[in-house]
């Protein structure tokens, strides 16, 4: 099977990465890839937002499959263009992506699916989002209607800052969503999806704050661990049975077939399980958590899913043990981060590439705020905590942060669930 990866972050290199150890894999392609993804996949140059150019790159090298890892070409209409040139796509339709595209859609979806989430009052303008603020009450949870790279959400305190968030995405020409704040612990869970039938993979939790102690402004996310040993017993089933078959099941009713994989971020509240949100593609930092601990050739499953045939799939395997990701990120992220900086010790075991490229001397150097997504296996959390960041203790770039508390709250037994 050839396959050709779209994409250029640390999603994407753990992808190619887990690919790449498949037997039925017999080439491998990521483009437009990064520093890392170049060491396992052949490079290939193309503009991943556009849907013709994407089209044309898998006909051109030969693709039996394309995955799609980025939500914006998704909702470009990168799967539908490759699946209209007869080539087999990992990835859903744009139409089907506006489960991450626009939080309003998932939120009628969600209702007509009867899938539990946050009560949420969708704003216009100015005015509403007064009156939005006022029904919802403190904590204040605002958010970008579209796509943000996962940095168009505030949840804060301090009314003043919620309307001053809400009106930058007015501003801008956005819609915004006001949310009722939920408590409990947040659980990421992927499940692959022909459209019909709906395999959950292993739950993990990332890390969304900058700073230690869930402090500073949110980002696409600082590290991730799995499993989750504080998860209550059948948390999968549950998630299963009440969000993500039936938010399959209501997309196909309204003939827009959700096929690929999709993503739910939940908390446990202390009024049962609700839905955050929905996103129509592999999570990042989460994949580089997931993926190392499926046993199962990922190749054959987003083939599968891709070509309708996932009734017939064998269960999938997972190793025993745990996985921890740490993201190091460029000075000033997410704001303004600084890029053009060398990177060394970025070739190192477990270390995969989020924003990196390679100048004309062959130094590796930062391209993006989350540079690199270092990530290691032990046979316990602590453990594969431990290995993860004496591996981040191998890498130098100037200014770089990372948080030092990765996974610590669940070695450390204080995660609970009421």
């Amino acid at each position: 099977m050839r396959v050709l990866v779209i994409g250029s972050g640390a999603r994407e290199h753990a992808l190619c990465v887990a690919l790449s150890s498949d037997p039925a894999v017999t080439a491998l392609s990521c483009a437009p890839g990064n520093a890392g993804t170049a060491r396992v996949a052949e490079p290939a140059a193309v503009d991943a937002a556009d849907p013709v150019a994407v089209a044309a790159l898998a006909a051109s090298w030969r693709a039996d499959l394309v995955v799609v890892g980025p939500e914006v070409p998704l909702v470009a209409g990168a799967a539908d263009a490759v699946r209209d040139a007869g080539i087999p796509c990992f990835g859903p339709s744009a139409q089907a992506a506006q489960l991450e595209g626009s939080k309003s859609f998932a939120k009628h979806v969600m209702a007509a699916a009867g899938v539990p989430t946050a009560r949420s009052w969708p704003v216009g303008g100015a005015a509403e989002l007064e009156t939005a603020l006022d029904e919802a009450g403190p904590p204040f949870v605002v958010k970008d209607d579209g796509l943000a790279a996962g940095k168009g959400v505030v949840v804060t305190t301090d009314r003043d800052a919620a309307v001053a968030h809400g009106h930058r995405v007015l501003d801008a020409g956005g819609a915004v969503l006001v949310e009722e704040f939920l408590d409990g612990p947040e659980v990421s869970l992927f499940a692959v999806t022909d459209g019909t039938t709906v395999l959950p993979l292993l739950p993990a939790q990332d890390a969304k704050r900058r700073d230690d102690g869930d402090a500073g402004p949110n980002t696409g996310g600082m590290g991730a661990y799995a499993p989750l040993p504080w998860a209550p017993p059948g948390l999968v089933d549950e998630v299963l049975a009440t969000v993500l078959q039936p938010t399959v099941d209501e997309m196909a009713r309204r003939g827009e077939p959700f096929s690929g994989l999709l993503y739910a971020g939940l908390a446990l509240t202390s009024r049962g399980l609700r839905v955050v949100e929905f996103n129509a593609r592999f999570g990042d930092p989460e994949t580089q958590v997931v993926l190392p601990l499926l046993e199962t050739p990922l190749a054959g499953l987003l083939h599968a899913a891709a070509t309708g045939t996932l009734a017939g799939h064998p269960p999938l395997r997972w190793l025993d043990g745990a996985a921890v990701t740490v993201v190091v990120a460029a000075p000033g992220y997410p704001e303004r981060p600084r890029t053009g900086d060398p990177v060394t010790g970025a070739d190192g075991e477990g270390v995969l590439h989020a924003g990196t490229t390679v100048d004309a001397e062959g130094t590796v150097r930062s391209s993006g705020g989350r540079v690199l997504a270092v990530t290691a296996v032990g046979a316990d959390l602590a453990a594969a905590r431990q290995s993860a960041y004496e591996r981040v203790a191998g890498v130098r770039l100037a200014g770089a942060h990372w948080r030092t508390d990765i996974a610590l709250a669940a070695v450390e037994g204080r995660i609970t669930v009421d």
